[in-house]
This record gives C-alpha cells, sequence and structure tokens, in this order.
C-alpha cells in the first residue's frame, strides 16, 4: 500500500472512530451500568495512549527544536559548547528531596549541605521565542537548612586541547528567578596537581547574560591542562525556583593589545 493510500485510509478510519464516540457522547446519559463502565475502559486506555502521543508530538514540534545547538557567540570564537541538559532529553526528568551529590543527566551533579532536603529539579522543555535551548533546569527549594546550593556542569576534555593563557572563555546563561537572589559561576581548570579557580557574579539585573573568564590572571600551567568544569552557586535560594533556561560556554582568543 503506498503512502498516500494509507493515509486516506487511516484518514477515514479517523474519522469514523470520532464519529463513533460523538455517538457514544450523546447516548452516554441513557445507556445501562453495565455498558457504561465498558465504554469508560475504553475511553481511560485510548486517553492514556492520545496524551502519551501529544506529549511526545509536541515536545518534538514545539520550538527551539530538540537537538537544536544554536547560540550567540563572540567574534573570534573557535570553540563552544552547550551541555546536554540544555540540548536533550535526560532521564530521570526529575527527582524531589534530593540528596546531595545526585547526577542530573551525565554532565551535572547538584551539591547542597542540607541535613533534610526539600529540593526538587525537572528538566522542562523551553517554549520562548527568545529561547535557543530546547530544555531548561527549573531547581525548586522549598525550607533549606544548608549553607550551599551549587551546581556542576562538567566539559568535555576537548575544551582542554590548546587552552592557553591567552584564552577567554565565555558562560553565557539565561536564568529565571522566582525572587532575586546571587548567583556565581566558578571556572575551575585542573592541570597537574594544581586547580586554578576564577570566580564571577551573573549580572542578573543587567542586558548582558554572559560572564568573561580571561585565564591571564592565573597561574595556568598550558602543558598540563587536564580537566574543566563550571560550579553554579546559589546564594540564599529558600522559598525559590530558579529557571536555568540556557548555559553555554565557549573559547576565544584574547586581542591583542
Amino acid at each position: 500500500m503506498s503512502g498516500r493510500v494509507r493515509k486516506l485510509f487511516e484518514k477515514r478510519l479517523n474519522k469514523a472512530s470520532i464519529a463513533r464516540w460523538a455517538r457514544r457522547v450523546r447516548t452516554a446519559e441513557g445507556l445501562d451500568l453495565a455498558t457504561l463502565r465498558w465504554l469508560r475502559a475504553q475511553a481511560r486506555s485510548l486517553r492514556w495512549e492520545l496524551d502519551q502521543f501529544l506529549f511526545i508530538a509536541e515536545g518534538r514540534l514545539a520550538l527551539p527544536l530538540i537537538g537544536s545547538n544554536a547560540m550567540q557567540l563572540p567574534l573570534y570564537t573557535e570553540w563552544s559548547y552547550r551541555p546536554e541538559l540544555w540540548r536533550g532529553p535526560i532521564a530521570p526528568q526529575g527527582a524531589s528531596a534530593v540528596p546531595s551529590k545526585t547526577s542530573i543527566g551525565s554532565e551535572a551533579t547538584l551539591f547542597h549541605d542540607c541535613q533534610i532536603s526539600e529540593l526538587t529539579y525537572r528538566q522542562v522543555r523551553n517554549s520562548s521565542e527568545a529561547d535557543l535551548a530546547p530544555f531548561g533546569l527549573r531547581l525548586d527549594v522549598f525550607r533549606f537548612d544548608g549553607s550551599f546550593l551549587s551546581l556542576s556542569v562538567n566539559i568535555p576534555d576537548e575544551v582542554c586541547h590548546g587552552l592557553s593563557l591567552r584564552h577567554v572563555l565565555r558562560l553565557d546563561f539565561a536564568v529565571d528567578l522566582e525572587k532575586p537572589i546571587e548567583i556565581f559561576a566558578r571556572l575551575n581548570v585542573k592541570h597537574g596537581p594544581n586547580l586554578e579557580q576564577l570566580v564571577r557574579e551573573l549580572p542578573l539585573h543587567s542586558d548582558e547574560g554572559f560572564v568573561d573568564f580571561d585565564l591571564a590572571y592565573t597561574k595556568l600551567n598550558e602543558k598540563r591542562v587536564e580537566k574543566l568544569w563550571i560550579d553554579l552557586i546559589f546564594e540564599g535560594p529558600e522559598m525559590n525556583q530558579i529557571v536555568l533556561r540556557d548555559l553555554t560556554l565557549s573559547r576565544r582568543p584574547r586581542a591583542e593589545l
């Protein structure tokens, strides 16, 4: 059966099915209870399948498209990356009462020192026209009896290839907050037995959704760079909803003076 004929056949079947359920709606008030119970079971089964299909279809058809890696990058960018958490679906999509050192996907880990965890996370689908990332991460923080909350994001080792003191690393972000808090980004670069760290406060109250890390201000041993990761540190997150709609890292050479 050709694709065109199959589509016409399925269209007629769907039309007949819709008409059949429309008749059942009109006669439902007068049906005997045994028949009504039998039809209810059919309707529930059909609704579950339809809901599952709609969930998948709306997720795939919504913008930005899943797998999209579009980014706004500075001039002369030679490397860029959007972690998987913002690029594609992860499993599990969410959790509640999250303990410390909980992995979120394969690249991110949530850390805290709460004795009683009242934290939840969930990967959400971005839908705003301004969004470039297909997915975002929502953190719901209720009572918070700890002293710190951070999200650590590992960056692929390829960023380390050729990394030198003349490079600038840029972190672009998009964040929504239920109420204002301070968020800090800490760049960690492991080189041999040493660790270089640069900390920047995210400018949440300006139009600049990025921070730069200039490696010229470190004592980086260019020949021994092994690993790089980003820590996002949330100050006073209690009773707040934090939505990280996007996160990207890029590398470019510093302009020569």
